[in-house]
């Protein structure tokens, strides 16, 4: 359903790149997936993320052409690009995809610096709204919003980092935490997709609210699948690793009886753990359910994100409605 989309994203990205030459931007080509290690043109292609794919449902559901909101696509998947490149130093992550880390290949300084590249050039990337003929209001409205985005990211990432080195953290502060370090980025996706539609200031707010949520559901669905996902390369995810706290356990410690708390405690008091420790908690959490609570409140969330717009068709409900089913199954 999303194809055009992918299609015209990977084209305005190129774009971007297009004037773009040395070696910063080879490195990030790399990361995109265009060039090798040599900088040397592979036939690869960026997937389609779910920030940017909610920025264009959002412009087609209030009437817009989705190319309207290219520019905002582009955008929020160079930001969303720029906190991976950073978050695979953070977590020492060295093969994330299909490819070895920036940080691996050239070292964590360039990593940094790459990812700060990507935020610059994120950020100009929206005030190309500017050549869409939308007016100069709107599109500053746009980069504010891309502004506080990053920041309010920054802040969901601090608590996330904090989070680790706390055995109980609980769900309300979970929910804050997702909010600013996934709802965040796709509210200003969801909002200024608006804009780029001409959406009165009302709609669009509407629309920020409903992106904010989507993007919540989002990082639920990742939590889950860095547990329960099909991870081909057999190795354990390092968010979970590295004692990322994730719904599913919070969720798990909060109503659980005191010998399941413990028994997960012991797990999580080690300073190192294994992938048998993994394996035990992960059958904890079966016994417990917490992955269909952990579901549904990704559903929930959806649904809520859903059940608060107005004026939209119902072709173009229907739209983000499949769209919410996707982040509710992670945007992968």
């Amino acid at each position: 359903m999303f194809q055009p989309y992918g299609q015209a994203l990977e084209e305005e990205l190129r774009t971007v790149f297009e004037s773009r030459e040395g070696f910063l931007y080879d490195v990030l080509r790399y990361h995109l997936g265009w060039v090798d290690q040599q900088g040397q043109p592979q036939s690869g292609s960026s997937p389609l993320n779910f920030q940017p794919a909610l920025a264009m449902a959002s412009c087609e559901a209030l009437g817009g052409d989705y190319r309207n909101a290219l520019p905002v696509a582009a955008s929020v998947d160079l930001i969303y690009n720029f906190t991976l490149v950073h978050g695979d130093v953070q977590a020492g992550r060295t093969d994330p995809g299909d490819r070895p880390s920036i940080w691996w290949v050239w070292g964590p300084a360039q990593a940094i610096n790459a990812g700060d590249g990507l935020h610059a050039l994120g950020r100009t990337t929206m005030m190309r709204l500017a050549q869409k003929e939308v007016p100069a209001d709107r599109v500053l409205r746009a980069v504010r919003s891309l502004d506080q985005a990053c920041l309010s990211l920054c802040e969901g990432q601090y608590m996330d980092l904090q989070f680790q080195d706390q055995m109980l953290v609980s769900t309300a502060d979970y929910l804050d935490m997702i909010g600013r370090k996934a709802g965040a980025l796709a509210s200003c996706a969801a909002e200024s997709g608006a804009m780029a539609a001409g959406a009165a200031e009302e709609v669009s707010s509407n629309f920020a609210q409903m992106g904010r949520s989507m993007g919540m559901a989002w990082q639920i669905a990742r939590d889950i699948d860095d547990l329960w996902g099909e991870h081909g390369d057999g190795i354990t995810p390092s968010n979970v690793l590295n004692k990322k706290k994730s719904l599913p356990l919070i969720q798990t410690l909060e109503t659980a009886k005191v010998s399941v708390k413990r028994e997960l405690g012991a797990i999580y008091m080690k300073r190192v753990l294994e992938d048998s420790d993994i394996a035990k908690m992960i059958e904890i959490l079966d016994s417990a359910g917490a992955r269909q609570a952990s579901q549904a409140k990704a559903q929930e969330l959806v649904d809520q994100a859903l059940s608060a717009l107005e004026g939209v068709s119902q072709e173009g409900m229907d739209a983000l409605a499949a769209l919410g089913r996707w982040a509710a199954e992670g945007g992968r």
